[in-house]
């Protein structure tokens, strides 16, 4: 019988490495991608380096080799989407953007487009099917669950994707990548923002966008310092700007709201929490069926809390938080929806009332 063709993303780091171990071990006939996506001309390059990496691994597993030219889909669907969002004042969320248009939806159509309908990748998050449907969820490791940044996946997305190493722990994974001689079982994880790595935002975003120098505001609205530009901060951040004030010298302050018009930041000395206000959401993707009351996440590692839902059916929802101490999160993040493993979608916040 002819074996399951599979394209599977070998990022050139281990995760990548041991499902393509685990699909060839089960029996399909793998072959092996890098996703060549756009980076800024001022930072160092690095897709070179991965992909030598990438392709190392093939090599030992004895697969093909091929390279997913993603650029165009990075630059217009995240980098210039993540530019975009920071220039309006909010706070956006390029992985979830870079699963949803690049690993799959440029990657998954550059399979498609080769007769191959499914495809894998080195996610800590797990796909069931149910009744016909494909159910995502969270991975066993929770230190690395990645189901926070798939929410946006659709059926006909989720039916088409394998997620191999999601049911082990990265140190299960490190240990077989070892037994399988890997040159990437010791390669350290990769951080920050999905192919660009652990990059200086406030520089990322000065070579794109134009910052001015701004007050920084107490909750009085006393000017109380200067700060390099409102858009180049996020919701509780406490870096990055200066406070002259001789009074709130020495206390830490946290940014609590932005006024991209007047370009100031107010700072206060605690974060802003929840208490009595909405959550409006749009763009929501469910997964499951809606549901008017479940677990949330404002955050990756974020721990769950229970929310309530209005609306929901038709992209929108209005979101009341049932505890009162969670941070007030940043408009333009993700809200995703779970109850217990099960990711049930997720939306984008739109604004708090």
């Amino acid at each position: 019988m002819q074996k399951e063709r599979v394209f599977v993303g070998l990022s050139g780091g281990v995760d990548s490495s041991v499902a393509a171990v685990r699909l060839i071990n089960a029996g399909y006939d793998v072959t092996g991608v890098f996703i060549k996506t756009w980076q800024p001309d001022f930072i160092p390059c690095t897709w070179e380096t991965e992909r030598r990496d990438a392709m190392r691994v093939a090599a030992v597993l004895g697969i093909p080799f091929l390279t997913c030219d993603a650029e165009a889909a990075y630059r217009d669907e995240v980098a210039a989407y993540m530019i975009r969002e920071y220039a309006a004042g909010r706070t956006p969320n390029p992985d979830v953007m870079c699963n949803k248009y690049v690993k799959f939806g440029a990657f998954l159509s550059f399979a498609r487009e080769r007769g191959v309908t499914r495809v894998a990748t080195g996610h800590y998050a797990r796909m069931e099917e149910h009744e016909g449907a494909h159910m995502l969820m969270r991975g066993v490791d929770t230190e690395k669950d990645q189901s926070y940044f798939l929410w946006t996946l659709t059926e006909a997305q989720r039916a088409s994707i394998l997620f191999p190493v999601g049911n082990s722990t990265k140190a299960v994974i490190r240990k077989e990548a070892e037994r399988a001689n890997l040159p990437t079982f010791a390669k350290a994880d990769s951080q920050g923002i999905c192919f660009l790595g652990d990059i200086d935002m406030k520089e990322f975003l000065k070579q794109y966008t134009k910052t001015t120098p701004g007050a920084v505001l107490d909750t009085e609205g006393n000017s109380i310092g200067m700060h390099e530009g409102a858009l180049l901060y996020t919701m509780g951040e406490r870096h990055g700007f200066t406070i002259t004030s001789a009074t709130h010298k020495g206390v830490p302050q946290y940014v609590v709201t932005k006024d991209m018009e007047k370009n100031t930041i107010t700072v206060a000395p605690t974060v802003r929490t929840l208490t009595g206000t909405h959550i409006i959401l749009r763009d929501i993707n469910w997964i499951s069926a809606p549901r008017e009351t479940c677990e949330a996440q404002f955050r990756y590692r974020q721990k769950p809390f229970v929310v309530h839902l209005k609306g929901g059916n038709n992209g929108t929802a209005l979101l009341t938080v049932a505890e009162t101490k969670i941070e007030t999160p940043g408009v333009g993040q993700s809200c995703v929806f779970y109850d217990g493993d099960v990711c049930l979608g997720g939306g984008i916040i739109d604004g708090v009332e």
